[in-house]
C-alpha cells in the first residue's frame, strides 16, 4: 500500500440502507450510492432492469445518505454523501464530507465481509455524488473489489488518485457512463475524470448517452453487463 493512504475511522453505526437479494446465499454484493437529495429506494428500483443472469446470486445495497445542509442549495438539509460548496469543480466537493462517506462504504464492505462475502466479489457504484463516493473510496480500498460504476459523476481530487489509490486496486475495472446533455455535473468534467484513471493505469469502460442529468434503460442494461462480465471473471 501507498504511503500517502489515508486510514478512515469506521462510523459507530451502519447508515440505513434497502437491501434485495437476486437470489438465495448471495456470493457477491453491490453496494449503490444515490445522488444527492436522493434516497436508497429510487435506485432499488433499477435491479430488474439490469438484466443479470439468474444464475448470479447478488446483495443489493441501496444506502440512505446522511441528512445535512448543503451549501450551494442555500444551506437546505437533505440526503447528502458531502456538502457541495461551489458549482465549479475543482472546490465542489467538501473533503472531510467524503471521507466521512468513504468511511460509511467501508462499514458497510466490511458488514459483507463478515456476512461471507469476499471483497474480489463486491462492486462500488452510485449515480452523481454516489458515483464520486463509489469511485473515491473504491480506488482507496484496501483490498481487491470486483468493480466500480460511476455514472452521471467526476473524481473528486483527480489530482491525488494515483498517489493515493492502493495498490490491491490499482487496476480494479471502472465502469463511467455520462449524458452528452447534463448540465450539473458536465461532460468535460466526467470525460477529465476517465482521462486521469486511464493516465493512472485503470480501464475504465466508457459510455455516453444523449440525456441529462439522469439515467436511461440502455446504460443501465450496459452497466448490468459490466457487472456480469466482471463476476464471471472473480
Amino acid at each position: 500500500m501507498c504511503d500517502s493512504f489515508v486510514l478512515v475511522a469506521m462510523p459507530s453505526e451502519l447508515l440505513d440502507a434497502i437491501t434485495i437479494e437476486t437470489g438465495p446465499n448471495p456470493d457477491a454484493s453491490v453496494i449503490w450510492m444515490h445522488g444527492l437529495g436522493d434516497d436508497g429506494k429510487g435506485w432499488s428500483e433499477v435491479v430488474p432492469a439490469l438484466g443479470l443472469p439468474p444464475t448470479l446470486s447478488i446483495r443489493f445495497i441501496f444506502p440512505h445518505a446522511p441528512v445535512m445542509a448543503v451549501t450551494i442549495n442555500n444551506g437546505m438539509r437533505m440526503r447528502a454523501w458531502y456538502d457541495i460548496r461551489q458549482a465549479n469543480l475543482s472546490e465542489r466537493a467538501d473533503l472531510d464530507g467524503v471521507r466521512a462517506s468513504q468511511a460509511h462504504v467501508e462499514a458497510l464492505i466490511a458488514r459483507e465481509q463478515a456476512r461471507g462475502i469476499a471483497a474480489r466479489r463486491i462492486i462500488l457504484a452510485g449515480f452523481s455524488q454516489g458515483g464520486a463516493i463509489a469511485l473515491y473510496a473504491g480506488v482507496r480500498h484496501a483490498e481487491r473489489l470486483a468493480g466500480v460504476i460511476g455514472l452521471s459523476t467526476y473524481l473528486v481530487t483527480s489530482d491525488r488518485v494515483v498517489a493515493e489509490a492502493s495498490d490491491a486496486n490499482r487496476d480494479v475495472p471502472i465502469f463511467m457512463a455520462h449524458g452528452t446533455h447534463d448540465q450539473v455535473v458536465q461532460l468535460g468534467w466526467a470525460e477529465h475524470s476517465r482521462d486521469a484513471l486511464r493516465a493512472g493505469g485503470w480501464n475504465v469502460e466508457w459510455h455516453v448517452y444523449p440525456i441529462e442529468h439522469s439515467a436511461v434503460i440502455e446504460e443501465i442494461v450496459a452497466a448490468g453487463k459490466f457487472i456480469d462480465k466482471i463476476m464471471q471473471k472473480q
